[in-house]
């Protein structure tokens, strides 16, 4: 019955989604921050079914981020913003497709606004854990920290996936 509450897949899961033709398959491609800093890889593509399409990319986090001197229990400047303390194995950090450019000429995503510090912020997941409505919006509010609204964190059915972060014109090929 676990399974009927699941909304996301990776795609390697799923038989019958594939990249859309015109679109790069960016699995295993390097991830880089507004900054240009390499934040990690890309290591499956993840699928809302009811969407039918892709709305996350599942990166796998490098070890730079994961050892940065980053105090979660420590006063942040701004009284907004949550710190959260990621365990051990946690090393996958979901982006939404909306928010990068695919560069193809050198195989790399670049997440457009975010920088190395909110990815080193941001809360992870152990691979293989299944990614929840509470975690989705915990991630974008750490993207996006002044701009959602309640209603739209509140927001638990598909129609989540209709903003601006998960726009597939967004996600475009970038040469």
């Amino acid at each position: 019955m676990k399974n009927k509450e699941k909304h996301l897949y990776n795609l390697d899961e799923l038989s019958d989604y594939k990249v859309a033709s015109g679109d790069a398959d960016v699995r295993n491609w390097e991830v880089r921050d507004i900054d240009n800093r390499v934040i990690g890889k890309v290591d499956n593509l993840l699928v809302n079914k009811n969407a039918k399409r892709v709305v996350y990319l599942d990166v796998e986090v490098d070890e730079t981020i994961i050892e940065a001197n980053h105090d979660p229990y420590g006063h942040s400047e701004n009284t907004e913003i949550r710190e959260f303390v990621n365990k051990d194995g946690e090393n996958h950090i979901i982006v939404p497709v909306g928010m990068v450019n695919i560069d193809t000429e050198n195989e790399n995503v670049l997440v457009n606004g975010i920088d190395h510090r909110t990815f080193a912020e941001t809360k992870r997941y152990r691979k293989g854990d299944e990614i929840n409505r509470e975690y989705e919006v915990l991630v974008l509010d750490s993207y996006n920290r002044e701009n959602l609204s309640s209603e739209q964190k509140a927001c638990d059915d598909d129609s989540f996936y209709d903003r601006d972060e998960f726009d597939r014109k967004r996600y475009s090929n970038r040469k």
